[in-house]
C-alpha cells in the first residue's frame, strides 16, 4: 500500500533531456484518476540547449513506440532521415574504411555466431571477401538504400538489419513538448536563481525563480545540462573525470546545406587530433568536429571542419567544451540526473539521446514514492554506472587500437591506459576469437565484431566446434547468401526516395 505516492515532479531544463524525461511521465501520470501527479517542466530561454545529438541508435524506435508516436509523423515533424550505422574513414590507420551496421551478419549457418564461420573461411581462403559483405546494412548503405525490415513476412536472410534515425533535436524536443503538455504536463518559463532544500534531510522541497516564484516538488529531475544545477550544485554528487582515457575535451558544430545524396547512415572521420561527424538530414546536413585543444588549436579545428563540409556553412561554427565522464551519483536524495547533467561521453557511437532512454526508463521502473527510498537510488545508480562505463570501454576502444602516428594525438591514444575490462574483451578477441558482453543492455556482439575487425584486430582463432560443419556446406551457405543479399538490396528503393514518399505518405518498398 503506498500512502504516499509523488504529487508533482519538477523537471529543470528543456531541451532534449528535458522533453524526452517529460513525456513519458505526463503519459503514465499527469491524468490519473487515482492519484494525479502534476508534471513541471522549468526552462529559460536564455540558457540555450546543446543540440548536438542528431544520431541516434535503434533503441531510440521503442522509446519512441511506447509512447505511441506514429514512426511517419515523427519523420515529417523531425526532418529525419534513416540510419543503418556508422561510416568509419581513417580510423586505425589513414586510408581505412569500415562500416559499424546495425544488425547481424546475415543468418547463422548453426548456434555459433556467422562470424565464426567466416572466420573459419577466411583461415582457409586467402581471397575471403570482407565479413561486411554479409552485412545488409552495410550493403544497403553503400548504394543508398532504404526500407525497414518488413514485420509482415520477415525474411531470414534480408531482415537482419535494424535502424536508427537522423533528426532535427530541437524539432524533436518540440515535438515531445507538445506531446506532454497535451498530456497535461505543465511548462514555466523562468531562471531558477535558488535551490531550497529541507534542514535535515538534504532533500530539495523548491526553487526559486529570479521573479520570485516559487516552485515545490516532491521528486526533481535534473536536466540543466553541464552545469548539474541541482545534482552538483545543490546536492554536491562529485563527477568522475575519463579525460586520460578519452582525452577529446572540444567540439566545433555546423550546419551546412544539403550537397550530397542524403546517406542512410553517419560518417565518422578520424582527424589529425580527433574526428569529425557527418548527419544527413532532410533539410540540411549537420557537421561537427571532436577533438583536444592539447593537441591542437580552435583556430586549426575549425580550418578542419570547415573543410570537411559538402555544402555551404549555414551559420558560424559553435564552440562547445566538455569534460567526458560521469557523476559519481546520478541519483541523490530526491533529484535524478538526466542528460548531460549525469554524465557525458563523446558522441562518437551516438550514445547521447540513448543514455537519455536509459535513465528515464530506469526512473519510470524504479518510480518512487515521498519518501525516496535511498535503496532505489543505489539500484539506479548501480546499473546507470554499468551502461555508462559500458559505453565508455566501446568509446576508447576506437582511439585506442589505432596503427596511426602521424600525430601526438593518435600517439597518445595508442600508448594511453585502458581499464582492465576492455583489455580483456580486446584479448579474448584477438586470442580466441570470443567477445565478451559485459553489459546485456549495451552494445551486442555484432557490434564489437565489426569495430574490432575494422580496426584491425583479427582474431587468431576460432570456435572449434565450427569445424564440425562441412566446409563445402559453408562455402555454399556463405555465397547463398551474399547473392541474396546482394539482389535483395538491389531491389531496395532509394533512402531519398522512400522519405520523399514517406513524408507525401506514401512510402515505396522493395519492388
Amino acid at each position: 500500500m503506498n500512502d504516499k505516492p509523488i504529487r508533482r515532479i519538477v523537471i529543470v531544463g528543456g531541451g532534449t533531456a528535458g522533453w524526452m524525461t517529460a513525456a513519458p511521465l505526463a503519459q503514465r501520470l499527469a491524468r490519473r484518476a487515482d492519484a494525479p501527479c502534476e508534471v513541471i517542466l522549468v526552462e529559460s530561454p536564455e540558457i540555450g540547449t546543446i543540440g548536438v545529438g542528431e544520431a541516434t541508435l535503434p533503441t531510440i524506435r521503442f522509446y519512441n513506440a511506447a509512447l505511441g508516436l506514429d514512426p511517419d509523423n515523427f519523420v515529417r515533424q523531425t526532418k529525419a532521415s534513416y540510419k543503418l550505422g556508422i561510416e568509419f574513414t581513417d580510423w586505425g590507420r589513414v586510408g581505412n574504411r569500415f562500416f559499424h551496421g546495425f544488425g547481424d551478419f546475415g543468418p547463422s549457418l548453426g548456434k555459433h555466431p556467422t562470424y565464426m564461420y567466416w572466420l573459419r573461411m577466411a583461415a582457409q581462403f586467402n581471397n575471403m571477401p570482407a565479413l561486411e559483405n554479409w552485412s545488409v546494412s552495410s550493403m544497403m548503405a553503400r548504394t543508398n538504400k532504404f526500407v525497414p525490415p518488413d514485420e509482415r513476412t520477415p525474411s531470414p536472410v534480408l531482415d537482419t538489419y535494424s535502424y536508427g534515425y537522423h533528426f532535427d533535436a530541437g524539432l524533436y524536443a518540440n515535438h515531445l513538448r507538445d506531446y506532454a503538455i497535451a498530456r497535461g504536463a505543465q511548462r514555466i518559463e523562468g531562471m531558477v536563481v535558488e535551490v531550497e532544500q529541507h534542514p535535515e534531510s538534504g532533500y530539495i522541497t523548491a526553487l526559486k525563480l529570479r521573479d520570485g516564484r516559487r516552485i515545490e516538488g516532491d521528486l526533481f529531475v535534473d536536466c540543466s545540462g553541464f552545469r548539474g544545477l541541482l545534482i552538483e550544485g545543490a546536492l554536491k554528487a562529485g563527477y568522475e573525470d575519463w579525460s586520460e582515457q578519452l582525452p577529446c575535451n572540444s567540439a566545433l558544430a555546423v550546419p551546412c546545406a544539403s550537397a550530397a545524396a542524403l546517406t542512410p547512415y553517419t560518417r565518422s572521420s578520424a582527424k589529425e587530433a580527433g574526428w569529425t561527424w557527418r548527419i544527413p538530414l532532410q533539410h540540411r546536413t549537420g557537421n561537427g568536429h571532436v577533438y583536444s585543444n592539447a593537441f591542437t588549436s580552435d583556430e586549426r579545428a575549425r580550418e578542419v571542419l570547415l573543410d570537411s563540409l559538402d555544402g555551404d556553412a549555414l551559420d558560424e561554427p559553435r564552440q562547445l567544451r566538455f569534460v567526458t565522464g560521469r557523476r559519481k551519483k546520478s541519483w541523490v536524495k530526491n533529484c535524478v540526473a538526466v542528460g548531460l547533467s549525469a554524465g557525458f561521453v563523446e558522441p562518437l557511437e551516438s550514445t547521447s539521446i540513448h543514455l537519455i532512454e536509459t535513465a528515464v526508463g530506469k526512473l519510470v521502473e524504479l518510480f518512487p514514492d515521498r519518501e525516496c527510498r535511498p535503496e532505489l537510488a543505489d539500484e539506479f545508480n548501480r546499473a546507470m554506472g554499468v551502461r555508462y562505463e559500458s559505453v565508455r570501454d566501446f568509446i576508447i576502444l576506437h582511439y585506442k587500437l589505432t596503427e596511426r602516428d602521424d600525430s601526438e594525438f593518435w600517439r597518445y591514444c595508442a600508448n594511453m591506459p585502458i581499464p582492465d575490462s576492455l583489455r580483456h574483451q580486446i584479448e579474448l578477441f584477438r586470442e580466441t576469437g570470443r567477445v565478451a558482453i559485459l553489459d546485456r543492455d549495451g552494445f551486442a556482439e555484432p557490434s564489437f565484431v565489426a569495430m574490432l575487425m575494422g580496426l584491425g584486430v583479427v582474431p587468431k582463432r576460432y570456435d572449434p566446434f565450427v569445424d564440425g560443419v562441412d566446409i563445402r556446406q559453408v562455402h555454399g551457405h556463405f555465397a547463398g547468401v551474399r547473392d541474396m543479399i546482394a539482389q535483395g538490396v538491389n531491389r531496395m528503393p532509394a533512402h531519398d526516395a522512400y522519405i520523399a514518399g514517406q513524408v507525401k505518405g506514401a512510402s515505396p518498398r522493395a519492388a
